[in-house]
């Protein structure tokens, strides 16, 4: 039985994959697995599902092309994969389908360009960062303690109060309240 399967991501907890999974489900997918996981990361249980799920003469369906990975070798790998096992790959958005020599073809371009845009992207991150920390600003979480965090734990401490005692009050781990007391 030739079945259409989805696979739907969305990169963070609160986006919401219901225009993804709403056009698999128009595409004809008798069933759609969704990942809440950045396209970067290894580690996609949906994924590795809807992959022990497909048979031979399946054909796997995404959204768009960079649903399923973000890097253009993975995303060959991965096609490849599907293909020795008989199961064509298809692209809603892009309008691939790999079933098809000019769907191959296709597919090879657009994951290019998508790594392409990738790379532009993380170069104008680094360039903004850059630019960022020549006029003083730093990046990151703020520090959990704050110099003045530091001389109240220090006084708590030579007032005999106990460390496990000290991170509760000022709501700091254990962990960071040793290294900064060092």
């Amino acid at each position: 039985m030739n079945e259409l399967l989805g696979y739907a991501r969305v990169s963070t907890l609160e986006q919401n994959p219901d225009a993804q999974v709403d056009a698999l489900s128009a595409a004809g997918c008798s069933r759609v697995w969704i990942d809440k996981a950045s396209g970067a990361t290894t580690s996609r249980p949906e994924l590795s599902d809807l992959f022990s799920h497909l048979r031979a003469g399946d054909t796997l369906v995404v959204w768009r092309l960079d649903r399923l990975g973000r890097s253009l070798p993975h995303l060959l790998e991965t096609v490849q994969q599907l293909e020795e096992r008989g199961i064509a790959f298809r692209s809603l958005t892009e309008q691939i389908d790999t079933s098809t020599p000019g769907g191959r073809l296709i597919f090879t371009i657009f994951g290019a360009l998508a790594e392409f845009e990738r790379n532009l992207i993380r170069e104008r991150t680094q360039v903004g960062l850059v630019a960022a920390r020549a006029r003083g600003r730093t990046g990151g979480r703020p520090p959990k303690m704050t110099p003045n965090k530091v001389r109240q734990a220090k006084k708590m401490r030579d007032s005999g109060m106990s460390q496990l005692e000290i991170a509760e009050i000022l709501g700091v781990g254990r962990t960071t309240l040793y290294r900064h007391l060092k």
